[in-house]
């Protein structure tokens, strides 16, 4: 049997890491909801966790996809299967849900850091197992999960890319992969379409929230929003400090090898 992993992030709400990618638990009286499903494989880690929070997999009523790259899809089909939870996606990745084929390709986001990493960890991923999805969702629409949450359109990084508000706790943000919490608030690895996600970082640093949850790297826990209106107020301003604060290449490349174990997300 595996090491469970589930983190406590507040009442209500536990992250799930799976492999380098974090999956997230919101706990209600209604019904629970599952945000992504990390890479194929990651079914039984995340079954783990959910025994070790005294939950059944008939408690996962909600599967709630921020986009459809392989390791946020990569196990919707079986944890479907199991749970026999409805899932949620933005309608311009629904198709790449339900045939487990055609994700866009994507490139390396500007700086020497995320560069780095994107040939380190971004290869191949043809096909994941194709699933069923009940739920279209549009842009500022309030899923009935939770006590609410209200979705945000985001691409960028990928066309159908949704983050989520949750009202609770001063405003908690899924913000999917817009951007990451790795080695410090910065760029994702890869956009489709750079300056769109550019626009939705601008977006996101408009609302107001205390928690940020990322697809990839830590929960920022206090002031996040303060956090993305500082870091996305002058975007060149940011590559630089990026650059600057992740010259040390030798130091920076044992520690992405130490946070991130693998590869597992299309190229």
């Amino acid at each position: 049997m595996g090491r469970i992993e589930v983190t406590k992030i507040a009442d209500g709400l536990y992250g799930i890491p799976v492999g380098p990618v974090n999956t997230f638990l919101l706990d209600s009286p209604d019904g629970c909801a599952l945000i992504d499903t990390g890479v194929s494989g990651s079914t039984a880690a995340i079954l783990r966790a959910l025994r070790a929070l005294g939950k059944r997999p008939g408690d996962v009523r909600h599967i709630i996809l921020t986009h459809a790259h392989p390791d946020h899809i990569g196990s919707l089909a079986a944890l479907k299967k199991i749970t026999g939870a409805e899932a949620y996606i933005h309608p311009l990745d629904a198709d790449i849900a339900t045939n487990g084929a055609g994700f866009r390709p994507m490139s390396a986001a500007p700086g020497l850091v995320t560069g780095m990493m994107f040939q380190m960890f971004v290869r191949p991923v043809e096909t994941v197992e194709p699933a069923t999805v009940e739920h279209h969702v549009q842009t500022q629409e309030v899923l009935p999960v939770a006590g609410g949450l209200t979705a945000i359109h985001v691409p960028g990084h990928c066309a159908g890319q949704l983050a989520f508000l949750w009202p609770k706790h001063g405003g908690v943000l899924f913000a999917a992969d817009t951007c990451m919490n790795v080695l410090g608030l910065g760029w994702t690895m890869g956009y489709e379409d750079f300056e769109e996600g550019k626009r939705s970082l601008e977006k996101l640093a408009g609302l107001d929230f205390q928690v940020a949850c990322f697809g990839h790297g830590q929960t920022i826990l206090h002031d996040a929003g303060g956090r993305f209106r500082k870091m996305w107020a002058d975007f060149d301003a940011t590559l630089t400090i990026s650059n600057r604060r992740h010259s040390d290449i030798p130091t920076v490349a044992r520690s992405i090898g130490k946070t991130f174990p693998g590869e597992w997300i299309r190229r």
